[in-house]
């Protein structure tokens, strides 16, 4: 029914040009940001799943982070270690020498006086290896009790401990000399635990640095495939956006030539009154 009073033609007209206006925003919006989910309403499920995803991204990186410093605790820890286990061996070289019948117990006083000057350094290695400030050998550094480092993202069993071994004089069991022929036999047994100690110590280090390497390893992998599947969630289809861009353009120009007719409707009505 032609009326002037209401422009329904015109009303409808707008109402079209109104959604497709909304819908070549949007579009707009997904390519500007590269995402298409660039309000909550957008996909409320899936940015919530994204999310969660972006905050386990970001803790699988900090988590590689975290095996990159344990790898380099052990590897300053095993420095000391290799330094104490060539001390060993110089020592146990001067025991031999102290029980040689050639020597004399003058002689054994000179081989003593290295080999305490051995055990002295020995210390000063445990105490001067150190991370962070912290000493690693000596056992007084919070590893000689054990560390957790988180290597994953449940806080609770993505754990990875590291104890580092005390190799101080006093732990290592190094308590004669080698002033006597007597005492350097001793001192023989004795290093010859301390250097089965030290390389369990090391064997234990390796074993730590081996399994913190291939953890790295699959941490990157894991980041790699959670960050694959948020960018399936919310990253923006670029061609499939400027499709949608086109066709809603399209949509709202039509719009706009429908509004423009249907407000001519009612002039043309009034020329039914001339």
């Amino acid at each position: 029914m032609p009326v002037i009073s209401t422009n329904t033609a015109a009303n409808s007209a707008l109402r079209y040009l109104n959604m497709n206006s909304a819908e070549q925003t949007g579009a707009l919006n997904r390519i500007a940001s590269g995402s298409k989910v660039t309000k909550a309403s957008d996909d409320a499920a899936g940015l919530a799943v994204a999310t969660k995803l972006q905050t386990d991204v970001a803790v699988l990186n900090q988590a590689q982070t975290n095996a990159s410093h344990a790898v380099s605790v052990l590897q300053t820890a095993d420095g000391g270690m290799a330094q104490v286990s060539d001390i060993l061996e110089r020592m146990k070289t001067l025991t031999a020498q102290s029980m040689s019948g050639a020597v004399t117990d003058t002689e054994r006083a000179y081989i003593d006086a290295e080999y305490q000057e051995l055990l002295t350094e020995i210390d000063a290695i445990a105490t001067g290896t150190r991370f962070n400030g912290e000493s690693l050998l000596d056992g007084t550094g919070t590893h000689a009790g054990g560390v957790d480092y988180l290597v994953g993202t449940d806080a609770a069993n993505d754990v990875i401990n590291v104890q580092i071994a005390d190799l101080s004089v006093a732990t290592l069991g190094l308590t004669t000399g080698v002033d006597t022929g007597a005492n350097a036999a001793t001192a023989a047994g004795e290093i010859d635990t301390a250097i089965d100690t030290v390389a369990a110590a090391r064997a234990d280090v390796g074993a730590q640095m081996s399994r913190f390497e291939y953890h790295a390893r699959q941490l990157s992998s894991a980041e790699e495939n959670l960050g694959a599947a948020q960018s399936a969630i919310v990253d923006a289809d670029v061609a499939e956006e400027q499709a949608n861009l086109a066709s809603a353009e399209v949509k709202t120009e039509a719009s706009i030539a429908a509004l423009a007719q249907a407000n001519e409707m009612p002039r043309a009505l009034l020329s039914l009154l001339r």
